[in-house]
C-alpha cells in the first residue's frame, strides 16, 4: 500500500486536464509535489493554492518537454533544491488530427517528443531515485489509442502503443523494487485534448468521462495490493478493448477509420 503523505511526486502536464487532476488528488493525500508544464501563469497559481489548501510542498518548474535536454535541467534544478522525487506521473501529452500525408512535420516531431521521447528520459533521469526511495509509484498515462490503430491520429495511436509497452515492460523488470509501475488508459476525457488537437472528430460521439473519473480509476489502482502493469479507466472502455480482440486488425482498422471519417457527420 502506497503512503502517499511520504512521496515527493513530479507530475508532469500539471497546468491542465489529468495531470492537473493528479496535482489535486496526491496533494489531498498529503504528497509533496513537485509540478511540471509549459504554462507559467497557469502552474504558479496552481502551486500557490495546492500548498495553502493542503500545507504541502509544491515547486513549480516550468519546463518544454519537447527539448531532449529537460529532464537532466529538471532534475539538476531538484538536486540544487535538495528535492529528491520518490514518484513520477508522466501525464504531459497531446494529439494531432489528420491524414498523415497532411500533417504538419514539425508539429509531429513535437508530438513524437512530448508523448514517447520525454516519458522514457524522464523515466530515465529519474528511476535510480525512485528505485532507491523503494516505496513510490510510476504512472505513464497511456490511452485507449493505445489498443487499437488509430486513423487519424496515427502518430499519436501509434505514441500511446509505445507508452503502454514500455510501460508493461518497465513493470515485469521492476518488480521486487518497492517501485509501483504502471499504464493508465483513458478514453475519451473531458480535458483540453480536443481543443489542442484541433478538432472535434477525435472524440465524437463518445462518452466523456472526467479528470476526476479518470484519477481515481489510478488512485484505487495504486491501492491495490498486487497492481497489475496496466489499468483501462471505464467499464465501456474496458468492454470495448476486450472487442478489439474479437476482431482482426483488418476489421478494426476498417471500422476505425470510417467510424473517423470526417465527412459521415455531414
Amino acid at each position: 500500500m502506497i503512503d502517499f503523505a511520504s512521496q515527493t511526486v513530479l507530475v508532469t502536464g500539471a497546468s491542465s486536464g489529468i495531470g492537473r487532476e493528479f496535482a489535486h488528488a496526491l496533494a489531498r493525500r498529503g504528497s509533496a509535489l513537485v509540478l511540471v508544464a509549459r504554462r507559467a501563469d497557469r502552474l504558479h497559481v496552481l502551486a500557490d493554492r495546492l500548498s495553502a489548501q493542503h500545507s504541502v510542498q509544491v515547486v513549480p518548474l516550468v519546463a518544454d518537454l519537447a527539448q531532449p535536454n529537460s529532464p537532466t535541467r529538471l532534475h539538476e534544478a531538484l538536486a540544487a533544491q535538495g528535492v529528491q522525487v520518490t514518484s513520477l506521473v508522466n501525464a504531459a501529452g497531446f494529439g494531432t488530427w489528420g491524414p498523415f500525408l497532411e500533417e504538419d512535420a514539425d508539429r509531429v516531431e513535437q508530438e513524437i517528443a512530448v508523448d514517447v521521447s520525454a516519458p522514457v528520459r524522464l523515466a530515465r533521469t529519474f528511476l535510480p531515485d525512485l528505485v532507491r526511495a523503494g516505496d513510490g509509484f510510476l504512472v505513464n498515462v497511456a490511452s485507449m489509442a493505445a489498443y487499437t490503430p488509430t486513423p487519424r491520429m496515427a502518430v499519436y495511436g501509434a505514441a500511446k502503443a509505445f507508452v503502454l509497452s514500455f510501460t508493461e515492460s518497465l513493470w515485469a523488470e521492476l518488480r521486487g523494487t518497492g517501485l509501483t509501475v504502471f499504464a493508465l488508459s483513458p478514453g475519451a476525457t473531458a480535458t483540453e485534448f480536443n481543443s489542442v488537437v484541433g478538432t472535434d472528430n477525435a472524440t465524437a460521439g463518445a462518452r466523456m468521462r472526467s479528470p476526476e473519473d479518470v484519477v481515481a480509476t489510478a488512485i484505487a489502482h495504486l491501492e491495490r495490493r498486487n497492481p497489475g502493469p496496466s489499468v483501462i479507466d471505464g467499464r465501456l472502455n474496458r468492454v470495448a478493448s476486450f472487442g478489439t480482440r474479437l476482431a482482426s486488425r483488418r476489421q478494426v482498422v476498417t471500422a476505425l477509420h470510417r467510424l473517423t471519417d470526417p465527412d459521415r457527420r455531414r
